[in-house]
């Protein structure tokens, strides 16, 4: 088996306020949980104007009324063709931003990745980790967990597929773990803010080390909480303050939405910082977001993850990932 077995295809479809989810949308995704019900609309409008309203804060510079930029999304859908199969499998889910200036009327490119959802994560998570814990009286992490999956993102990346559609490498932006502690350190960068330290590493962290990303925790100005950010090369400086702006405002929007206990609470993470998602001192959005529905579905995605990929094609890829280098 070489790499070549696997290709990939790439599909764009635009995240605004007439977004609907397509039939093959991973339902647990954020964005596509905004975009169904009756305030379906109302959500996405909300939302695309918190995040137009945070990228014009952060870029306040030659932006004397806060309206010069506006974040365009697109949801990039990446679906995995297998050799010798007709079919293939809806792999990965992140945005790209764009972000447009009034002012000059010039589009440019932001960062791609942002939000990140993955069949095969919630397989890994939600059935994985929870078969292997079912009768152990301790908790703890197969020995193989998450190597599949970081190497399919890692050859994702690396694919001409990928250089041909993105100019720079993925940012992953994620929530901090509410079973960590962080401390401020003294770092400060003028977008990114605040750098946290976490006193341990996490699952999470060890799950996206193995996709090849590193990661750094910075609380943005004016921002309650720090924010988890995954990558390749240098945050600070392979990225324009343009692009990091985009990529804080979109997913501390979200953030705000789904986890309004840690980024929509009303006192500022301190000097030590523990998160806590039964605080109660938090103001909520007026974005309607079930989020016992998506605990719920992520199991079920796991589940079709299982059917439709690892145990069909469970030789093809236990012999790839082998020889995978």
């Amino acid at each position: 088996m070489t790499t070549k077995d696997f290709t990939f295809a790439i599909k764009n479809i635009c995240f605004d306020e007439n977004y609907h989810p397509s039939d093959n949308t991973r339902i647990t995704t954020n964005f596509a949980n905004l975009a169904r019900g009756e305030s379906r609309q109302s959500n996405l409008r909300n939302a695309l104007k918190m995040i137009d309203n945070r990228f014009n804060a952060l870029a306040h510079w030659d932006n004397p009324n806060g309206d010069r930029y506006t974040v365009e999304l697109d949801i990039i859908s990446v679906d995995m063709g297998i050799e010798g199969s007709a079919e293939a499998f809806p792999s990965i889910e992140i945005l790209k931003t764009n972000i447009l200036d009034r002012k000059t009327n010039k589009r440019t490119e932001g960062i791609v990745g942002n939000n990140f959802s993955s069949y095969v994560r919630d397989y890994d998570f939600s059935v994985v980790l929870l078969d292997h814990n079912k009768d152990q009286p301790q908790f703890s992490i197969p020995e193989d967990f998450g190597d599949l999956h970081g190497k399919l993102f890692k050859h994702f990346v690396s694919s001409d597929t990928y250089k041909q559609n993105f100019e720079k490498p993925p940012v992953i932006c994620l929530s901090v773990s509410d079973n960590k502690t962080y401390h401020r350190t003294e770092n400060e960068h003028p977008v990114l803010g605040v750098e946290y330290l976490p006193n341990e590493s996490s699952l999470t962290e060890q799950y996206f080390r193995k996709m090849g990303l590193e990661v750094r925790y910075f609380m943005p100005p004016n921002s309650v909480a720090p924010l988890a950010f995954f990558f390749f090369g240098d945050l600070l400086t392979d990225y324009t303050n343009l692009e990091l702006i985009s990529t804080i405002s979109t997913m501390e929007t979200f953030q705000k939405i789904y986890r309004p206990e840690i980024y929509n609470a009303n006192a500022t993470a301190g000097k030590r910082y523990k998160p806590n998602l039964k605080n109660l001192d938090h103001s909520l959005t007026q974005i309607v977001y079930d989020r016992e529905e998506r605990g719920r579905l992520a199991k079920e995605q796991g589940k079709f993850a299982e059917e439709h990929f690892i145990k069909p094609y469970q030789n093809v890829l236990q012999q790839w990932s082998a020889n995978y280098a």
